[in-house]
């Protein structure tokens, strides 16, 4: 019996090279409209957007705007802002496709854990943005002025690099936050055993710092904000992923 649903799955898990290029640009293109159109949508409420992103350093410096230093400044600054609201907000549609590319190649027991993912990745993905921007960009914006201070320099913060700075970590928090999820899928699908992740953990740590230096400002403030999360998320990924295998046990 148990020989006869392998043959039954082993059709829905094996595709050729072909099949899954086609897969990944089908999936790509959907993907991408789904960013368009909300691109589009939040581009008409981009002054919205720019009062909220600009809170942390208004906060801050109330009396101080942020200035443009060329002509076309202000726009571009405006598109980066239009383009990564519009990735929260076509982002329940863009983990779709992205976690039904990896279903695509995955056993059917397989594909209803990556069918549960999408939610989970949704709000990690918004959960991560936002503690950047409510609980990181603060302490960060403040550390840089203080330090402007510090040094006797002035600071005339462009729109522009403003947008940048706040934009990017922002998608870089908002990925980093999708680590108990890529965790739980590894181990429910027999890549990664729980075992393996513990002993993991040293290692873990260091890339994990790693890669925050590499994916923030060369400051401490953003670089540990970003680690100890992301160290955090990766322990909420092996405790999520025994309890389940706990409870599957039991039956």
């Amino acid at each position: 019996m148990v020989k006869s649903n392998k043959k039954k799955d082993l059709p829905d898990s094996t595709m050729s090279l072909g099949n899954h290029l086609e897969e990944l640009r089908a999936r790509l293109i959907l993907a991408i409209a789904g960013l368009v159109i909300g691109t589009i949508v939040c581009f008409f409420f981009g002054n919205e957007i720019i009062t909220f992103i600009q809170r942390p350093y208004n906060d801050l410096r109330p009396e101080d705007p942020l200035i443009v230093l060329a002509p076309a400044d202000a726009f571009i600054g405006y598109l980066k802002i239009c383009m990564i609201a519009g990735l929260i907000v076509s982002s329940p549609w863009v983990f779709y496709q992205l976690w039904m590319f990896v279903a695509a190649g995955l056993y059917t027991k397989e594909k209803r854990f990556v069918r549960l993912a999408v939610p989970f990745s949704v709000a990690l993905f918004v959960t991560g943005a936002l503690f950047f921007l409510y609980v990181v960009a603060p302490i960060s914006i403040a550390f840089f002025l203080k330090f402007g201070e510090f040094i006797n320099v002035e600071d005339d913060w462009t729109f522009q690099k403003y947008v940048s700075f706040v934009t990017m970590l922002m998608l870089v928090f908002g990925i980093g936050f999708q680590t108990p999820i890529a965790i739980f899928i590894l181990n429910r699908t027999g890549l990664v055993s729980i075992r393996g992740l513990r002993r993991s953990r040293k290692y873990v740590l260091l890339g994990i710092f790693v890669v925050a230096a590499m994916a923030t400002p060369p400051d401490v403030i953003s670089q540990v904000t970003l680690a100890l999360p992301l160290y955090l998320l990766f322990e909420l990924g092996i405790l999520l992923s025994y309890f389940v295998d706990r409870r599957k046990r039991s039956r």
